[in-house]
């Protein structure tokens, strides 16, 4: 028996399919492929990794294809089996999940509340422009003007636009 073979037949000892075993022992997809086919050999590092997943398997009978696939089991210390990966089980579809008959229906209960966000009620300031005459020096510091001007002021949307990748956009207005 081939090393080709030998990596097969613990393929079918693991009862995985092909890319949950790649998945499995960490390595890629199409690695299993190319040497299940005999395209490539596998690497020392890819026997290693089929050993650490699957500690119960004999060096001897993995590398050279002599004695037995499995460890026979020591009486003297108990070997415990690895635990299974439990495979991912599909989510319940969203609409089976609710057991109103009147859902969609009564309004009371499914009208969304707008609430205004935390993030409009931050203040934008207004700067005011003021009238620079010959006599008035240029060097005026804005930066007091403005924070004197705006610590009262509250500001409103007024206009929100959604742009979508496809081109198309929606306008509200409040």
């Amino acid at each position: 028996m081939d090393l080709k073979e030998r990596i097969s037949k613990v393929i079918a000892y693991s009862e995985l399919s092909l890319s949950e075993f790649a998945d499995e022992i960490e390595v890629q997809r199409s690695s299993i492929s190319h040497i299940t086919s005999g395209r490539n050999k596998p690497s020392l590092d890819f026997l290693t990794k089929i050993k650490n997943r699957f500690p119960e398997l004999e060096w001897e009978w993995l590398i050279e294809g002599e004695g037995e696939m499995v460890k026979k089991p020591d009486p003297a210390s108990e070997v415990k089996p690895i635990p299974e990966k439990q495979k991912p089980t599909s989510l319940p579809d969203l609409f089976s999940l609710i057991n109103d008959e009147a859902f969609g229906i009564t309004e009371s209960e499914d009208r969304i509340e707008t609430e205004v966000p935390r993030e409009s009620k931050i203040r934008v300031p207004i700067v005011e422009k003021e009238k620079i005459s010959d006599s008035q020096r240029l060097e005026i510091a804005q930066s007091e003007t403005e924070t004197e001007s705006t610590v009262n002021q509250e500001v409103k949307i007024k206009k929100i636009v959604f742009f979508y990748e496809n081109g198309k956009f929606e306008t509200f207005e409040p």
